[in-house]
């Protein structure tokens, strides 16, 4: 049976853990640092735990919640000069229709977690920072370095653009109903613009998956059906024979803009 906190009852579907210590959200709170007239977005805002410290501190907020019964709620509890709702998915919100630049914060459900961030990624260039809490393997994975065994497709697709951050973990009694994991605090900066140049994004999300998809085969095999001709290995200057975790995000980014050049080994 799904907890009610607060008069509302957590759906499963959507989620739903309602962070509820003090401490913690005071922390997560000195930890993203909002100022007055910056323009902070949370997704998932649920009965405004972290809404109300962040509208006090910054005089506005921009949330975005899925459940109609807590936007209802969130609604009747602060004006509209407060906090601008929005009612829908973040994962198919146009994050370009908010004013540049955003400081992005919330307390991501675990099940959808990997797709919002690639969604937000997308939108890298309109973004100052981003404040989330995650499952605590989810952050390791994000800041994972090469050659650990965290480090995977999340952490170079989300490496290429921004520095990743653990800051502090959350125990699972923050939060009602109690989770079976630990989470995690993780800071997102953007990188500086040209930090990592890519001739074909598309092209390096599919050499990137086709590397790690069976991670323990070597480039060589890994990647066939995409470089077939083994001279473009050379031409990056990788070795074949290493595996996709051994690779830097530069590594890839040399590899991938190397197939874009030549049309004909991606085919």
């Amino acid at each position: 049976m799904s907890a009610e906190v607060q008069g509302h009852r957590a759906r499963k579907r959507f989620g739903q853990n309602f962070l509820r210590d003090p401490n913690i959200i005071r922390r997560i709170v000195a930890a993203i640092d909002p100022k007055p007239g910056e323009h902070l977005v949370e997704i998932g805002p649920g009965l405004g735990a972290l809404t109300e410290p962040l509208i006090n501190a910054a005089g506005h907020l921009t949330a975005i919640e899925l459940d109609r019964d807590l936007a209802a709620r969130l609604r009747e509890r602060f004006p509209e000069e407060r906090l601008r709702l929005i009612e829908g998915d973040a994962l198919r919100f146009d994050f370009a229709t908010l004013p540049a630049p955003l400081r992005v914060v919330g307390n991501l459900p675990y099940n959808v977690s990997t797709p919002l961030l690639f969604h937000l990624a997308v939108y890298a260039d309109r973004i100052k920072d981003m404040t989330f809490m995650l499952q605590k393997e989810v952050v390791e994975r994000m800041a994972a370095e090469p050659g650990s065994a965290a480090y995977g497709r999340l952490s170079v697709m989300l490496q290429l653009r921004f520095a990743v951050r653990k800051c502090f973990d959350v125990p699972p009694g923050a939060f009602v109903p109690v989770p079976k994991v630990t989470s995690s605090i993780v800071r997102l900066t953007p990188l500086p613009e040209g930090t990592h140049v890519l001739e074909d994004p598309e092209g390096f999300s599919r050499l990137v998956a086709a590397a790690f998809n069976q991670r323990r085969k070597t480039l060589r095999n890994a990647l066939k059906a995409l470089l077939p001709e083994q001279n473009l290995f050379a031409r990056a200057e990788i070795d074949p024979n290493a595996r996709a975790e051994t690779l830097a995000v530069e590594d890839f980014v040399r590899l991938a803009n190397v197939l874009a050049r030549t049309p004909a080994a991606g085919q």
